[in-house]
């Protein structure tokens, strides 16, 4: 576990692990309440669903769910963005300067977007332009990916293993 980040204040997590001939470029997370549309708060989401995109398809592979309590947003974002670390994006309704600071400086990008945007659009969307010209954040994250060395999904789910339940 990284000493940067607490271990993570989430209530429950489910892991799913993807089909075995699944091939996902990257994973993007949502802020969601309803598990349909993006319509929360990056810092006050009580959920979050992370899906593996690539050329051929999307999966779910994690969602996550937080408590409510009465810490300040400030204090959750560390944990927070420990849950995200295999992401290369976030998308929300909004996002403070000090959350997109601290995301950025992890390789996790923030997209704001409408509140009530379908996530399963996003996710087409975001596939469609994996087989087009990659721009913005997309062409940025597929970069930073193309530098770093892959870690094997049984090494993130051994991760998740030894959280605290």
């Amino acid at each position: 576990m990284s000493a940067d980040f607490p271990k993570s204040n989430s209530e429950r997590k489910l892991y799913v692990e993807p089909l075995p001939d699944a091939e996902f470029q990257l994973k993007v997370a949502f802020a969601t309440l309803d598990r349909r549309h993006v319509d929360q708060h990056f810092g006050s989401a009580r959920s979050v669903l992370i899906y593996g995109i690539g050329r051929e398809q999307w999966a779910i592979l994690e969602a996550i769910e937080y408590p409510e309590d009465d810490s300040r947003t400030h204090d959750r974002l560390p944990a927070r963005i420990r849950d995200l670390s295999h992401c290369s994006a976030i998308f929300c309704n909004a996002c403070g300067a000090s959350a997109i600071r601290q995301l950025l400086d992890k390789g996790i990008h923030p997209v704001k977007v409408m509140e009530g945007s379908e996530i399963h659009q996003l996710l087409d969307d975001i596939r469609q332009e994996l087989n087009g010209t990659p721009m913005g954040w997309l062409a940025r994250s597929l970069k930073q990916l193309d530098e770093q060395p892959q870690e094997h999904c049984s090494d993130r789910l051994q991760a998740l293993m030894d959280e605290e339940w």
